[in-house]
This record gives structure tokens, sequence and C-alpha cells, in this order.
């Protein structure tokens, strides 16, 4: 009757259509609100931990999973109908999870329970878990007075609606920009992988004379990177710089409204700007910490990054046999290629062939089971025809498990399970190439949270990984670039941080962690896309089975810090230009994006002859949900500060090294937040943080 409701592992992903959308949600929100009376009317005699903190997470559970769901095929399979139940649902169901933190009787039975005999005796996670609970009524409004708790409440709704919006227009935009070229002469210099992907895309829109180029990842970036036509590189740029700015897709608006909202909402909660608000209970626990921990690294790399650019500008006018001068915008990337390739003999397409997408994603299984103590195998999938009904099955690759076939939303999508030994730990899907009805980048998501039970037993986790990857092109399946393997590995790493949850309370369990602490799992595992040990066990060529030759291992190696400065600059300013919006936010009202951006943040760009506009219209990271990385853009650096620091123990005690591994997953990445973000670090360490690990790591100490 209410296929988004279903309380099944796995889901009947064709049940999960639009038309069932409104009526599931509606009886999803009924059934929540009659759980949250229930834990209201509680007698002082009934106030247990039962009843108060696992009835509150229970009585949510399921409204959360199935806009959960909702959510997910938004993101992965957006049409016109869901796009419109969606959001004529988003306000309500926004509106009902304000309203917990903001119900004062709801707020009156946690306090009651807190002043409890069972409550004061409460210790390990189960105390975690009533201060953290306190803290989010706390932090989310609950002793506001009631004008105030009605303006709260009219913000977030607002705050859901501007974000999803801001979202759409950055889809649509993307996906608005095609260029079809008929000349063959104009794309000298691509890679055969982007003509080849190209060539494809064009055929699927009846054009088989041309080539397509778009503007996602795997399409736009390679045309600045080789092409030798420099107007086609500028086209690109241009287009890209479209992206939520032209039309009906201006972001513009948008993007003050959602900063003074934001603005407005710290207020009311007692903070000074939005970014104390955001990082109060992370590792930061102020904005200016979090400013000064960026501008501090900004400050130490300088000199270099100002010397990087300075060699690239002659770079170009020794190839060029022109004066010296700024690059134009769209010669970054390409003059950057060239002069690695010249310096270094690298070259990312040359890596290719010893990078398919099943082998490296098989090796990646291999590498971390044998690390973690974990088994990953795959699961056969398959699709329903929406039109017809037939059943479309995909035999897995091996390792595989054998059982029914697993439903899955997509024919590209693929279903793993992961074990320890007999116990499943957990099963998650995979879908890694772009479609015109999936929203850009990488991420990783869940959608149940298992862990312990009370009765001894343990329910497995179920999570999901997305990306945006070189497609396959006739019928051969994807060579990726080095980039996206440290793409797929980052993404893993969230993954096995909620698999590999063993938290009995959900809402400490996996990813919910402190916003600065959650990428270090992410990133530490991207480091193992560089050690020659563990390329051995995931780089094999796509044909011969051979590993990567010494000489391109070399190359790899010699490359991996190539203008590390420039491209450590680049990730400070998105993250100074995000601290900067909502800890200035009332100072920069009605500031021009682009002038704040080319302007106030010229020294933390390389100069160039064209000013570009504002990445704030695009930058769906601080601006597609109503908080997401908002203020929090720094958590990447932070982290990364994080994780450099963690991985020594792995380059001083073995790269392979199991007794490290099996550390990390029992002291980090099975801890969830279940005790303080430091407290974690320094058990795995057995001290504190070195931040200087990162500069060394990238040569920039």
């Amino acid at each position: 009757m209410h296929p988004f409701l279903d309380d099944n592992f796995l889901f009947a992903w064709s049940r999960l259509t639009p038309p069932c959308v409104e009526a599931d949600l509606r009886e999803g929100l009924r059934r929540a609100r009659v759980s949250v009376e229930a834990i209201k009317v509680l007698k002082p005699e009934q106030l247990t931990y039962a009843q108060v903190l696992l009835g509150l997470e229970s009585a949510t559970r399921e409204l959360s999973r199935a806009w959960g769901l909702v959510s997910h095929l938004d993101s992965v399979l957006n049409s016109p109908e869901l796009r419109k139940v969606y959001n004529a649902l988003l306000p309500e169901v926004t509106a009902f999870f304000t309203s917990l933190t903001l119900d004062p009787a709801l707020w009156a039975v946690l306090k009651g329970y807190a002043n409890t005999t069972e409550a004061k005796a409460l210790t390990g996670v189960r105390l975690r878990f009533l201060k953290e609970t306190l803290a989010d009524f706390e932090e989310n409004g609950a002793d506001l007075p009631a004008d105030k708790k009605d303006r709260l409440a009219a913000i977030n709704a607002a705050l859901a609606e501007k974000t999803q919006k801001y979202s759409e227009n950055v889809l649509d935009s993307t996906n608005e920009w095609e260029l079809f070229l008929d000349d063959a002469k104009r794309l000298a210099g691509l890679p055969a992988s982007a003509l080849a992907a190209a060539k494809q895309s064009a055929v699927a829109k009846s054009r088989p004379e041309s080539w397509r180029f778009t503007l996602q990842a795997p399409s736009v970036f390679p045309i600045l990177q080789y092409a030798d036509d420099d107007d086609l590189r500028r086209l690109c740029w241009e287009g890209l710089g479209q992206v939520g700015l032209k039309d009906k897709w201006d972001n513009t608006a948008l993007v003050g409204e959602i900063l003074a909202f934001r603005h407005e909402k710290a207020l009311l909660l007692g903070k000074l700007h939005f970014a104390d608000f955001t990082t109060a209970r992370r590792m930061a626990r102020t904005g200016a910490n979090a400013l000064k921990f960026i501008e501090d690294i900004g400050q130490r790399i300088r000199p270099k990054f100002e010397a990087e650019v300075i060699e690239l500008e002659q770079y170009r006018a020794t190839k060029s046999g022109e004066a010296m001068r700024p690059l134009h915008p769209w010669e970054f990337s390409y003059f950057s290629e060239k002069m690695r390739r010249e310096r270094h003999g690298f070259d990312d397409e040359a890596l290719r062939p010893w990078f398919p997408v099943d082998g490296v994603i098989a090796g990646m299984f291999k590498l971390f089971g044998g690390l973690f103590g974990i088994q990953v195998v795959a699961r056969d999938t398959f699709t329903v025809d929406p039109v017809t009904g037939v059943r479309s099955v995909v035999t897995a690759a091996a390792p595989r498990v054998e059982g029914a076939p697993v439903e899955v939303w997509h024919p590209e999508v693929r279903f793993y399970e992961v074990r320890d030994g007999a116990r499943h730990l957990g099963s998650f899907y995979t879908d890694w190439f772009p479609r015109e009805s999936k929203r850009g980048g990488a991420w990783m998501n869940f959608f149940r949270t298992g862990g312990p039970r009370a009765d001894g037993s343990f329910a497995p986790h179920l999570g999901l990984m997305c990306g945006n990857f070189t497609p396959p092109v006739t019928g051969q399946q994807a060579l990726l670039t080095h980039d996206e393997v440290t793409t797929v590995f980052h993404e893993f790493g969230h993954l096995l941080h909620h698999l590999l949850g063993e938290v009995e309370v959900e809402s400490l369990a996996g990813v919910r962690v402190a916003w600065d602490f959650v990428e270090l799992p992410s990133q530490i595992l991207e480091n193992w896309c560089w050690e020659e040990e563990s390329l051995a066990l995931f780089a094999r060529h796509h044909v011969t089975g051979a590993p990567l030759p010494s000489d391109l291992l070399a190359q790899l190696d010699a490359a991996a810090n190539f203008r590390a400065a420039s491209t450590c600059m680049r990730q400070l300013a998105f993250s100074k230009l995000d601290l900067d919006l909502h800890i200035r936010a009332e100072e920069l009202k009605g500031r021009d994006l682009d002038a704040h951006w080319n302007e106030d943040f010229a020294p933390w760009q390389a100069r160039s002859t064209r000013r570009g506009p504002a990445m704030t219209r695009r930058f769906n990271h601080l601006f597609s949900e109503a908080t997401g990385y908002a203020a929090g853009y720094y958590s990447y650096k932070w982290a990364e500060a994080l994780e450099a620091d963690a991985f020594t123990r792995f380059l001083k005690e073995g790269v392979l090294n199991p007794q490290v591994g099996r550390e990390l997953r029992a002291k980090i990445l099975s801890k969830g937040n279940s005790e303080p973000a430091e407290e974690l670090f320094r058990d795995f360490m057995g001290r504190d943080l070195d931040p200087e690990a990162l500069l060394v790591r990238d040569g920039l100490a």
C-alpha cells in the first residue's frame, strides 16, 4: 500500500514512483505525529531511556527513511513529475522536523527525563546520546520564546524551499548547454577517450556526424585540459560561467536570500553569525577559528603559490612565443597539463588503460578487505521497464555471491554486500556515470543504519555511492583517470564509515559526526591511490592485466605534488569565500557577487586577463541544502590535516599493515559519534594532531 514506507531491507525501486510519493509521505507524517504525541503525554514514572530517547528516535525513523528515498530519487532520477511532488511536500516535511525541537511539551519531557535517577546514572554511549539530544534541542531553538520559535520555523521552511530551487537551477542550466562540433580539426589535442564519449553522446542525440559536448565534468574538463583550439576552450569556460546565472536559472537573488535567512537564524539562536552557529559543536568551535586555520595555511604557502603563478606565465610565453602576460582563464588547465607532461612525463590519459572501473573497484575491495578484515561481494541486479514491466537482469562480476537478483533504480547501478566472516555488516549500491536526470559531482549517502541491537543481534547497514565519471564507450568498461580513481576511494571511505559502524544508537552512528571530522575517513583512503604497494592491487591493464609499469609509476609519483600550492590555494579560496559570506553576511548585503569574488578574493586566485562570473551561483556545496557545507567547506582542509597526520602511522608501520588497519576500523570507522572527535583521533594516534604533516605531505612545509 505504501512502498516508500516499506520496512523491508531492500527496496522495490520500480514501485517508488512519483504518484506514490504524496500519499506515502502524508501517511508517514501522520504516523510520526502520532508517535511524537505519545511521547509528549508520558507520565513521570514512564520517563525512561527506552520511552524517551529511543522513543523519539523511533518516532521519526520511518518518515526520515521515506523522505530520504524521495530526496535520493530527486538526485539520481530527476523528472518534472518527481520535482513537482517533491517541492509540494518539502514545506510540510521541513515544518514537521523543525517543530520537534520547538515543541515545549516535548522539550519538557526530555528535560524531565534528564533529571531522573536513571538518566543521571547513564554512562558511555547512552550518556552521550542524552547529551547530544539535549544539545540538538538547545541548538535548534528549544528555549526560544514563542514568537521567535514561529519565526525560526518560517526561516527553516524558506531555506528548504530556496536551496532546493538553487539546486534545480544549477542542474537545469547545466543540462541546457550543449555544443555540437562537426569539424574534426577543432578537436585537436583531445584524447581518444574524450572523442569516443563525445561521438557516443552525439549519436544518442541523433547527430552521428558530430561530436557532442556538455557541461558534465567528464565531457567539459578534457576540453579545458587538452584541446589545442583556444576558442573552443573559451566557449566551454564561458558555458561553465553561465551555470546558475543564465536567464531563468539565475541564482543571484537566491544567494542573497539564503545568506540573509541563515544570518537571521543565527541571530535568533544567539550567535554572531551563521559560521558560529554551524561550528559550535564541531572541532573548530567558532567561525573565527575556522577562518584562522584557513588563513594561516594561506599565509604559509603564499610564496610558493605566487612563484607557481609566475612559472606558469613564463611557460605559456615560452611555448607560444609571445610576451609574458597573465593567462586567460581558459588557459590554466591547458598549460598546466602541458607543463606537467613536459616536466614529469606525466599524462593522466596514459594511465587510463590501467584503471578500468571494474578492476579498480574489485582491487579497492581487496585492498581494504585485507586492511579492515572485511569481504565485499557483488550480487546480481535487475531493473524493471516502467512501460512493459519486463525485468532485465545483470550478472554481477566476481567476486559475487549467489542469491536472488537485487532490484536497482537504473541499469548502470550495481549492488554489493559487506561481510566480516559470517556477519553481514551491510550492503550498498553504486551509480557511477552521468545522466541528464542526475545531479553532478560525487557523493555517498545511506538508507538504513544498523548496528548492535538490544537482543544481541546485529542489523546490517545500507548505503550508496554515486559519481559522474567518464562513461563506458561502445560496450567496453569505463577507463578512469587517476583523479576519478581517488574520488572512488574517497566515497568508499565515507561508505565504510557508515557500513562498519558498531554503535547501538542510530543517531550517533556512521557519518553523523562533527562535520569537520567527517572527511577524515574519506580523505585518508585517497592516500592508497599513490602508494606502490597498494597500486599493485588495483592498477591493472584492462586488456593484459599487467600492473602499472615502473616508468608510469615514477611519473605518477613525480607529479604527485605538481603545482601543489596552486591546488591548495584554490581549495583555501573556496573555504575562505564560504566563511566570508557567512561571517560578513550583513556587511556584504547587496554586494555584487562578481565583484566580491574577483576583487575581494584576488589575492587568493591566480591573476588572469578576464574576470569570470562568481562561483557563488553554482556552488552546490554551500547553497543546495538548508545547511550542507555552508560555513563548513573549510572541513575538507581541516580533515585533510587530520588524515595526513593519521596516515603517517601507515607510512611508518606499513601501508598494507592489517594491524594498523584494524585499529583505524576499531578506533575511528566503527565509532561514529559515540565519543568526541578529538578523543577518537587521540586514541588512534596516541597523541594530539600534528598539523605540520599536511604541508610536509604536499611538499609545502
